[in-house]
């Protein structure tokens, strides 16, 4: 084989990109023939509209990955020629340059390409040791396993347990720890599909699984052969199932060679709404919550409320110590002394929740929980904003908006309470618009937000998934967890739910047949075992989706559902148990504040808006990373242990550990124009 000049040592294209899997990057003492090449941190991605294909798309747009998308079924697409891929002389840095640093395909040999442009694509890859993913292809000899008839197994992998292989957990895949389980959401309907073959020459196995007759056949693997690397996955899947989710951290390195911009996190918080207020309780005789606008036949007298005790605090503060993780108290004072004022003058709740102050972050919930936004004319249902008699809607005065602010803030901060001002949760997210009846925000929120110092609004991820400006504060959508307020019990939970996702015809509002992001119970659940059996699970997996697709939004519940049956942690101890069975203690949960989380959201737009206009320049060059973005923009960036960022005296290590690598968002320091990282060497 012949190998380019260029190759420090000359090193081989396999053995080359081998070692930078591993971390390090190969150097040598003696000088090349030719300089080493440019290879630019972008990937192509060669899509045939598939869902595996689209699946890894979303990973790189996600962590911000750059990438160069070429639609198969587009007539007028580039055509993938040695020009397309590489120039021979770069004029930046008077180099060879390879233009993309990995290939994704929709199999090995897309009979949409023409036979000169797989050709093209394995020159260069053989050229520049560049990986290419298989996004999904049959175990067959041409892709480096046997056929499944010879010992493997193909079929529907719904409830598979499969394993990272030891080659995994040193390589791509050494942030996950135990078994991958494929999805079964589903018995009636067939989610995955796969081909198990038996590795042959030049196969190494990064995921397995068993087949009868004993022994594993590969899911995932790592084909090396005439010069070039191809990352083998013989299974069906798409961006939303959780088997991606897990393994395409994963690929993504594999594909990038450790190196890359772009970087993911596991991020889960918990917001806990209403913290010293009561909540109204769901009526399972009328199916609605007394004190609603459409709870037609009571008011909610005679209703007892759900609220926390302080036995209930003292075992929030006893899991949060067992498990580790850390609950935000969203509260609301004010309700609080309400509260204590019809109770006696004594709240045993806020005695022990302030006792604990120090094992809770605390936000902002506003003194009484009113609704900031128009005034509600609740005369008709749904209740409509009121208008006064020039027809102009009235709205809660930016003056009142700031009074709620500021006096739960100062309550908070006399109790000691470890509370940031920069952050707020109004009200059923009130004050920004609420569709349909509120069009738009309330014209007084923005300037009462500055007033008080508030930089970071929730708003619901349900209606807002985007975070956008409200004056100088910007938003921080949020998720509902399917686990209601207005709930003490389990068979008040299951009942509520049964209504809401049972048809008409079986006896439940049938709101289930006309949502589109709805799906109707085929029967309703039982009340006795419901929640336990379907709705936990449920919605720990929703929950546990989120936390795998870098998602850093927070999710929300309310207090009473650490009050009376405490429903919120069966579905927490799931998410935890379930994401500690299969990541590594390397890939720990990030629990972020809310600023936190506005800040990663903030960062993240301007870098997509810089790689959308086209504004950065990003290559590698032997073992030294070069990176230029706007000013202001910072840059995320993921390396091997082992880097180092170039400063004006010296180095600095780069980033932090996270998942078997370091990363993070970095800049230019004073005076340089550039992010320069040197790689680790052998």
């Amino acid at each position: 084989m012949h190998v380019p000049a260029f190759r420090a040592g000359r090193v081989t294209g396999t053995l080359l990109a081998a070692l930078l899997v591993a971390g390090t990057v190969p150097v040598s003492g003696a000088a090349a023939a030719e300089p080493a090449p440019r290879i630019d941190l972008t990937v192509l991605v060669v899509d045939d509209g598939g869902g595996a294909v689209g699946a890894i798309t979303s990973e790189l747009k996600g962590s911000g990955t750059p990438y160069r998308t070429v639609r198969l079924n587009d007539p007028g697409r580039p055509v993938i020629d040695a020009a397309f891929l590489s120039e021979a002389r770069d004029e930046a840095t008077g180099r060879p340059r390879a233009k993309y640093q990995g290939v994704v395909l929709p199999d090995e040999a897309p009979a949409a390409l023409t036979e000169a442009e797989r050709s093209a694509l394995a020159s260069y890859e053989r050229t520049y040791a560049i990986p290419q993913i298989d996004a999904y292809t049959w175990a067959h000899p041409g892709v480096g396993l046997d056929y499944t008839s010879d010992g493997g197994r193909s079929g529907v992998l719904d409830g598979a347990v499969t394993a990272v292989t030891a080659a995994g957990r040193t390589g791509p895949f050494r942030y996950l720890d135990g078994p991958v389980v494929f999805e079964d959401n589903d018995p009636e309907i067939s989610e995955s599909y796969g081909y198990a073959g038996r590795p042959r020459t030049g196969y190494t196995s990064y995921l397995d699984v068993p087949v009868d007759g004993g022994g594993r056949a590969s899911l995932i693997g790592e084909y090396a052969h005439d010069g070039r690397r191809e990352l083998v996955v013989t299974f069906a899947y798409n961006q939303h199932q959780r088997q991606f989710r897990a393994l395409a951290r994963g690929m993504v390195e594999w594909l990038t060679q450790g190196v890359h911009l772009g970087q993911s996190r596991n991020w889960f918080s918990v917001h806990v709404d209403d913290v010293f207020a009561p909540d109204a309780r769901w009526d399972t005789a009328r199916n609605c919550t007394p004190g609603d606008f459409d709870c037609v036949g009571g008011d909610g007298e005679g209703t007892a409320p759900i609220r926390m005790t302080a036995a209930d605090a003292q075992y929030a503060a006893q899991w949060q110590r067992a498990s580790g993780f850390t609950l935000d108290m969203v509260y609301n004072a004010g309700s609080g002394e309400e509260w204590k004022a019809e109770n006696g003058g004594s709240d045993p709740l806020a005695a022990q929740l302030v006792a604990d102050r120090a094992q809770y972050r605390w936000i902002n919930h506003t003194w009484t929980h009113p609704f900031l936004g128009c005034v509600q004319d609740t005369s008709t249902v749904p209740w409509s904003c009121a208008k006064d008699a020039s027809g102009n809607i009235r709205w809660m005065s930016r003056a009142e908006i700031a009074a709620q602010i500021r006096d739960n803030h100062s309550w908070a901060v006399n109790k000691g309470l470890a509370v940031d001002r920069t952050e707020l949760v109004t009200g059923e997210h009130s004050g920004l618009r609420t569709l349909p009846q509120q069009t738009a925000d309330n014209p007084g929120l923005a300037g009462a937000l500055a007033d008080t110092g508030v930089k970071w609004i929730a708003s619901d991820n349900s209606r807002e998934p985007q975070q956008r400006a409200v004056g100088a504060a910007k938003t921080v959508p949020r998720h509902p967890m399917n686990v209601y307020y207005n709930v003490g019990t389990a068979e008040e939970m299951t009942d509520e739910y049964n209504w809401i996702y049972t048809s008409a015809e079986d006896g439940g509002s049938g709101v289930c047949a006309t949502n589109p992001a709805s799906t109707c119970l085929d029967e309703p659940l039982d009340v006795r075992t419901g929640y336990a059996d379907h709705i936990v699970p449920q919605e720990a997996r929703i929950a546990l989706g989120h936390i795998v697709a870098n998602d850093p939004r927070p999710h929300y519940v309310h207090q009473s559902n650490l009050a009376e049956d405490r429903l919120l942690y069966p579905v927490l101890d799931k998410v935890l148990a379930d994401y500690r069975a299969l990541f590594a203690d390397n890939t720990p949960l990030v629990n972020p504040r809310q600023r936190d989380t506005g800040t990663e959201l903030t960062r993240r737009a301007a870098w997509d808006q810089a790689l959308a206009a086209g504004r950065v320049t990003a290559y590698r060059i032997g073992s030294t990373v070069t990176v230029k973005a706007p000013a202001g923009v910072t840059a995320p960036v993921t390396a091997p242990e082992g880097t180092r960022k170039q400063q004006l005296l010296g180095s600095t290590a780069f980033g932090t550990p996270y998942a078997g690598a370091r990363s993070a968002w970095t800049a230019p320091d004073v005076l340089q124009s550039a992010i320069t990282l040197t790689l680790p060497t052998a």
